[in-house]
């Protein structure tokens, strides 16, 4: 990183809200991560993206976009097309890596084309699955492209009926085998997997859990077997570099400890992921001597065009 005088002279444009389903909890991470960057000396503008967004920026003329937005068009190439035709230095991974990242469906291609161990999924007609079973019980039904845990539903194995998806659902969804057991997850910054978080919860793993304070308990480091530490940090570096990330990432596990090694499932790598005071990523950093502070100057400072 530069020094102080450098930080000092760089104008950030905190990117966040904007119209996803996830605005709430991107306006949370926005005004954690600008209190930061103010802190740290940085000049920061914040701005909740609109539909005026482009000329607010050529307004603005920030030297660096940090990317706050979580959800659709933050998170899944729109934006950073933007910031890329508009040649804008920002944070977190580029169009391509954020697109097939958000597209749960294209991302678990990229992780068997390397040998990360996913779960059986299909896609599906929300119609079709309001009607029949498409898969044998257990199994989850989730939007293709949301991220946060938005619009679950859990089909248990008893189930005699499908699921009655809300209206709000998109035409496609994803359909997928039920992987139990415990959740882990692990950061990558850089080049480096951090840690394991064991996550703790009543029920599963949802936006409240996720984002309510109270809503789930944090286990740092896990309490978890030695191999199954090594090949989380090895699964979600993996996870990182074939999906194109850059700057940070976030990857979520499913581990069944009855199984071992053969229990433990990748889900779905972030590249956007929270950064509040519940959150998972700033946990881990703290926990490795990067406070939050510093963890918010380190995005900035990695941040680049043609990511």
């Amino acid at each position: 990183m530069t020094g102080k005088s450098s930080m000092t002279a760089q104008k950030v444009v905190v990117l966040m809200g904007g119209p996803s389903v996830e605005r709430e909890v991107s306006l949370s991470s926005g005004r954690e991560c600008a209190a930061a960057l103010r802190g740290a000396g940085y000049k920061v503008v914040e701005v909740d993206a609109g539909p005026d967004l482009c000329a607010r920026l050529l307004d603005i003329k920030p030297d660096v976009v940090f990317n706050a937005l979580h959800g659709r068009w933050g998170e899944d190439g729109c934006v950073q097309g933007l910031l890329e035709w508009l040649r804008i230095p920002y944070t977190h991974s580029g169009v391509l890596a954020s697109a097939l990242a958000m597209d749960k469906e294209r991302a678990k291609a990229a992780y068997r084309s390397v040998g990360l161990p996913v779960v059986e999924s299909v896609l599906a007609k929300a119609d079709e699955v309001r009607k029949a079973h498409v898969m044998a019980p257990p199994y989850v039904v989730k939007p293709n492209n949301e991220g946060s845990s938005v619009g679950i539903y859990i089909v248990n194995e008893a189930a005699n009926s499908p699921p009655k998806l809300s209206r709000d659902m998109p035409e496609m969804v994803m359909v997928e085998a039920f992987a139990p057991g415990r959740e882990l997850t692990t950061t990558v910054i850089g080049d480096k997997a951090l840690t394991v978080t064991d996550i703790i919860t009543d029920g599963w793993y949802d936006y409240a859990a996720k984002y309510e304070v109270g809503g789930s308990r944090h286990v740092l480091p896990a309490d978890i077997p030695t191999e199954i530490e090594i090949f989380c940090l090895d699964y979600a570096l993996r996870a990182h570099e074939v999906l194109g990330c850059r700057g940070v990432s976030r990857t979520d596990f499913r581990w069944d400890e009855a199984r071992g090694l053969d229990g433990l499932i990748l889900l779905e790598t972030n590249t956007q992921p929270g950064m509040t005071p519940t959150s998972l990523v700033p946990e881990q950093a703290a926990a490795g001597g990067m406070p939050f502070g510093a963890l918010c100057a380190w995005m900035v400072e990695d941040a680049s065009c043609d990511r």
